[in-house]
């Protein structure tokens, strides 16, 4: 796929729903809700300031993030669903972003 998102705009996959509850009864696909969870695939150069600087984007491709139920467009590349949302959108990253390495103390 050659699809790079603009500013700080984010191409995202969803992760797949469980497909059994806890207590293993299996849930249909009508009864089933969108997952907000999902892989970062794509990500773009970050948001300007009034000045021109360069906000950094938080997320990188790869990380596993959670996002608002609404959050984002639908759209279908290459024969695939994907999401473009704001980084803003994004609730948080799952596990160790990949944007953001953490220094050692």
């Amino acid at each position: 796929m050659d699809f790079k998102p603009l500013h700080d705009r984010v191409l995202v996959r969803r992760l797949e729903s469980e497909e059994k509850t806890a207590g293993g009864l299996i849930i249909p696909d009508s009864a089933k809700e969108k997952p907000s969870e999902g892989e970062v695939v794509a990500v773009g150069e970050g948001a300007r300031k009034d000045s021109g600087e360069l906000i950094p984007m938080a997320v990188a491709a790869g990380d596993r993030i959670l996002f608002g139920k609404w959050s984002g467009t639908e759209v279908k590349l290459d024969g695939q669903d994907y999401l473009i949302m704001k980084e803003s959108d994004i609730m948080g990253v799952i596990g160790e972003s990949k944007g953001k390495k953490k220094k050692a103390a």
